[in-house]
């Protein structure tokens, strides 16, 4: 072996074992690479406290970070915050308490991390064995370096302190890692399986994934054991780690439960890159009927297309040696930013530990310089050891010296030479990404429900975007965080706005803080640090805002929803469709045979079932797609007699569908145009008519069914009789499916020909401020309720432009009694009208919930 072929695999053997071997070095807090803005708290007692003194080993200010208030027990919520710019794999974490040279004594006994890849989504980590508290300081003085097992992937670190009992905390801390060079962000696999042994069972689930589990058969959205560093051992009943079960270190699949005869995972990575290899870490303990997979499909996608042509790979299967062993699968320098790659059955058993990828040329994609320096000299010293093992006969005299640093010198030389090219290649591809998002930019819709963004049109871009970039009739709000709070100025091309009131002024002071409380307001609870969940719409329609926190309960449920054959669906009428897919009227055939004892049809067994089949398109974004299984979720969970049911779902092969209720007299806008108020026109005109008592009931039952999404702190944002489905014997149950029909176009307000808003509907706040609460579902229900007493003859503010609409809303703001306000319909009652009034009041706080009128319409009725 020469000596640049023994270099070669030296490093590809450093970095195909990056993280055991090389990814332990600190990531800048304490060395000052990360930079202050780049360190944040929920809280700070000082300014000498602040987050930026927050450094393990440093001395300046007080000497550390402290939270305003003391920690107390069972109350986590004050954190320090470090942001790495990219993606990171981190390894090991050191804390340590604030000394001040022997002015301070306060240090935290144990603390808990979140983490996140994206900053919208936060993961609790927790060990092998499940637990979240770490054990932290005993004294101020002394760094406590702890191991995280597993570690994690993450852009963001929150480090949270816990305590036992009520006391001050202050904190110092650094991160040990690397960059994650193989880009990956989550991947999307089934759950692992549960093999019995003739001695004790084994449990091939993947123990620690970070994503969702949905149904308790799919992951997604998330990393795990694949991905953890730890390579499992030749015989899959043991384990590296220790008071684990067996099995730990596999994830396993049967072929029984794979009808296809293969397992699918989908790869998804932070960027367009050009892939050489995969490896795959595979057990072959063939005895026990477990084998590497005889041939694997690969598909893959650069932009948002799959490529017609796979590419298939058939390993050499190996019946004589039961050694684990990585599989590698040459992927041909394919350029993709996700793989989908379907792995076939060779046997009863499949098992995985361990998947990672190799693009460009192996290390040289994307590192810090400290990176490249650290494997540099890692690999140089194992070529000298290479190099003398190769001449174990030979002295090593001065000669061979004098050989040996001339070949160090020209490597050298060469790896400099590549890290030059290698920085100027991120460079120009951060030009080519800027690019590209540019036009990505403009052929993103701001709608009501895009994930994470508050009318933002600007897809994943931070808050440095200037004001000057749009020319609609307002100003978007840029993106304030997924809590909806008030942001820090108002943005908006009506010049009184700016700071018109002592209102405004004080709402931009307060919005300015950094806060983690959570904080009720306008009787809403508005989640500062535990996020709000917002799913994109099939349709590219609403689907509920959703706090994280109620997120987080449904998803550790399971989901009672059961597959449903397609082939007893027939369609007869497309419904509506949007940039992810398509909503149709169906018929389906036994029904009844998959619902629950609750859902009861008054029709026999043997008739098909009206129903609403939401499709997702099988070309759809990832975000798309995983929204798409939240939303079952989500859905799943709604149990209310006025709000639409999910009766059943189509996921195990594309198109994705939910099968949901549908209503035989369609959406209460058609409705109530069809028909008549009581009287001597609809005699004259022989029309059908519904009475007061009856409008009275279905408004009754709207405000019934969003008492209930309120108490879930659920926000719809687009309620309105489109939104309304119709039942016998005037039954109502509130759907989303309105936006997504070209019929109500003309409801929502296009900004620069491709948002869509439901101004007409909205609040002030939810149209100047970008904030939805449900202050703002109540307003839309005063409208809502102005067009059941009206018939939906007639358009909220029909007599204004959008544009005028959006200038009332300034109005509403400056409070100066200029507002107009939807007139009094003919058939409206004055305890009616005043109660959509009080829906519509310029203080949020003052706006009635949502028990108040449904109390107060069941007083109404007769």
């Amino acid at each position: 072996m020469d000596i640049f072929s023994c270099f070669l695999q030296v490093a590809y053997e450093e970095i195909s074992y990056f993280p055991q071997r090389v990814c332990r070095y600190p990531l800048g807090m304490s060395g000052g690479q990360i930079q202050d803005e780049d360190i944040s708290a929920s809280s700070q007692w000082s300014e000498t406290t602040a987050a930026r003194y927050g450094r393990l080993d440093f001395e300046e200010g007080d000497g550390a970070w402290c939270p305003e208030m003391s920690v107390e027990p069972d109350n986590v919520k004050e954190f320090l915050q470090i942001d790495l710019r990219s993606l990171h794999f981190i390894t090991l974490v050191g804390t340590q308490g604030r000394h001040a040279g022997g002015m301070g004594n306060e240090f935290a006994q144990m603390y808990k991390i979140k983490y996140s890849r994206d900053g919208s989504r936060w993961i609790s980590w927790r060990n092998r064995q499940g637990k979240q508290v770490i054990e932290g300081n005993r004294n101020a003085y002394d760094i406590v370096l702890k191991d995280l097992e597993p570690p994690i992937i993450a852009r963001f670190v929150r480090f949270m302190p816990v305590t036992d009992h009520s006391m001050n905390v202050c904190m110092r801390v650094e991160l040990y890692g690397c960059e994650w060079l193989d880009g990956l962000v989550s991947y999307n696999a089934p759950v692992g399986e549960q093999m019995t042994l003739p001695t004790y069972p084994v449990y091939l689930n993947d123990s620690v994934y970070d994503g969702a589990i949905i149904y308790r058969c799919v992951m997604t959205e998330g990393l795990g054991q694949l991905t953890d560093g730890v390579c499992g051992l030749d015989d899959f009943a043991l384990s590296h780690v220790y008071n684990v079960w067996p099995g730990y270190d596999y994830v396993g699949w049967n072929n029984e439960s794979f009808p296809s005869e293969y397992v699918e995972i989908m790869f998804e990575f932070d960027r367009i890159r050009n892939f050489t290899t995969m490896k795959v870490h595979c057990n072959n303990m063939f005895s026990w009927h477990v084998k590497t997979f005889r041939q694997v499909v690969c598909y893959f996608r650069s932009e948002s297309d799959w490529e017609a042509t796979p590419l298939t790979f058939s390993p050499v299967m190996d019946e004589k040696n039961p050694s684990a062993r990585f599989v590698t699968v040459n992927l041909a320098n394919h350029m993709a930013s996700a793989i989908k790659c379907q792995f076939y059955f060779a046997d009863a058993w499949m098992l995985f530990s361990e998947i990672t990828f190799q693009s460009g040329l192996i290390w040289l994609i994307q590192g810090r310089t400290s990176s490249y320096v650290h494997i540099l000299s890692a690999s140089l010293k194992s070529v000298s050891a290479c190099f003398l093992e190769e001449n174990p006969t030979h002295k090593v005299d001065d000669s061979n010296t004098r050989i040996l640093i001339g070949c160090l010198v020209a490597i050298i030389f060469i790896l400099v030479a590549i890290i030059v090219i290698i920085l100027w290649r991120q460079v120009w591809q951060k030009m080519l990404e800027k690019a590209s998002r540019r036009m990505l930019d403009d052929e993103l819709t701001a709608s009501l429900s895009t994930q994470s963004e508050t009318f933002v049109y600007n897809h994943n871009q931070s808050n440095t975007t200037s004001e000057q970039e749009s020319n609609s009739t307002y100003e978007r709000i840029f993106p304030l965080g997924p809590d909806y709070q008030e942001p820090s100025r108002l943005l908006s091309k009506l010049p009184e706005f700016a700071q018109s009131s002592e209102e405004s002024a004080a709402t931009s002071t307060s919005a300015s803080k950094s806060t983690t409380t959570t904080v009720v307001q306008d009787g809403v609870p508005h989640y500062a640090e535990a996020d709000i969940v917002n799913l994109q719409g099939v349709t590219g329609s609403n689907t509920y805002a959703i706090p994280a926190v109620t997120m987080d309960l449904l998803s550790g449920k399971d989901v009672a929803v059961e597959e449903f054959p397609r082939k007893l669906l027939t369609f007869k009428e497309k419904l509506g469709e949007g940039q992810f897919g398509e909503v149709h009227l169906c018929e389906a055939e036994g029904m009844q045979e998959f619902m629950n004892k609750e859902f009861l049809f008054d029709i026999s067994e043997d008739q098909p079932v009206l129903v609403a089949v939401k499709m997702l398109r099988s070309d759809a974004n990832k975000n798309a797609r995983n929204d798409f299984l939240k939303e079952i979720k989500i859905m799943s969970r709604l149990k209310d007699p006025n709000i639409i049911r999910l009766l059943a779902v189509c996921i195990y092969s594309d198109p994705l569908c939910m099968i949901t209720e549908y209503m035989e007299n369609g959406d209460l806008n058609q409705f109530l145009s069809r028909h008549e108020p009581e009287g001597q026109l609809a005699l004259l005109s022989n029309a059908p008519t519904v009475s007061f008592n009856n409008l009275c009931y279905m408004a009754t039952q709207i405000a019934s069914g969003m008492k209930y999404l309120s108490s879930l702190n659920f926000v719809h944002r687009d309620l309105a009789t489109r939104n309304c489905l119709v039942g016998k014997n005037y039954t109502i149950k509130i759907a989303d499916f309105g936006m997504s029909r070209n019929l109500y176009s003309g409801d929502y307000y296009r900004i620069q020909g491709r948002a869509v808003l439901p101004i007409r509907w909205m609040s002030w706040e939810s149209i100047l401020l970008g904030k939805f609460t449900t202050a703002s579902d109540v307003w839309a229900f005063g409208v809502t309720l102005w067009e059941i007493l009206n018939f939906c003859k007639e358009q909220p503010y029909s007599q204004l432009t959008d544009e005028q609409v959006i200038e009332n809303t300034g109005e509403f703001f400056r409070d100066q009694k200029r507002q107009i306000y939807l007139p009094q319909p003919v058939l409206c009652p004055d305890s009616l009208y005043k109660i959509m009034l009080s829906c519509w009041r310029r203080n949020t706080k003052e706006r009635p919930s949502f028990q108040e009128i449904h109390r107060a319409l069941l007083e109404i009725q007769p």
